[in-house]
């Protein structure tokens, strides 16, 4: 059987979800997003006259995670116990994994995608002025912890 989507009310207008009656529990969610870059931007990265793009990304998805309730209109505001971004060098891009974790009567999928997200366009606005065509990609929820649906792992990647 199909879950419903729980945003929308019976008459199909989009709703906030009453969280009133969930109970406190601790919640965590992990989230990554891939920024695909050219060799030559990546060999830039330490040179950058902005400074450390990698840095100032990191912050910026902690800053984000913080912030998902002012942009996304139906997230609930949650108090955050720990937003973690890493930043990983590959061979074509930059990783960027984010880590949410908070005790309240909703999930932090979505500050860990928001995390992730504006870490990964951090990064594109740093190095913009070296390649326009830098991609961002792959922006999912790989885990979820916590709550009335339990838990959640992405399945691997089938190539």
């Amino acid at each position: 059987m199909p879950r419903k989507l729980s945003h929308y009310d019976r008459a199909g207008k989009a709703r906030m979800v009453d969280v009133s009656d969930k109970s406190v529990t601790h919640r965590e969610a992990e989230a990554s997003a891939f920024v695909a870059m050219k060799p030559a931007v990546l060999r830039a990265l330490p040179k950058n006259p902005k400074g450390d793009p990698l840095e100032v990304a990191r912050v910026a998805g902690i800053m984000a995670a913080k912030q998902t309730s002012n942009l996304i209109p139906m997230c609930h505001p949650l108090p955050l116990a720990h937003v973690e971004v890493t930043m990983r060098l590959c061979e074509n891009g930059v990783a960027v994994t984010s880590k949410v974790t908070t005790t309240a009567a909703t999930g932090v999928e979505m500050e860990a995608l928001v995390a992730a997200s504006v870490a990964a366009l951090t990064v594109y606005d740093m190095c913009k002025a070296l390649d326009k065509g830098i991609e961002i990609r792959e922006i999912v929820l790989q885990r979820k912890s916590g709550g009335k649906s339990g838990d959640y792992a992405r399945s691997p990647r089938k190539s």
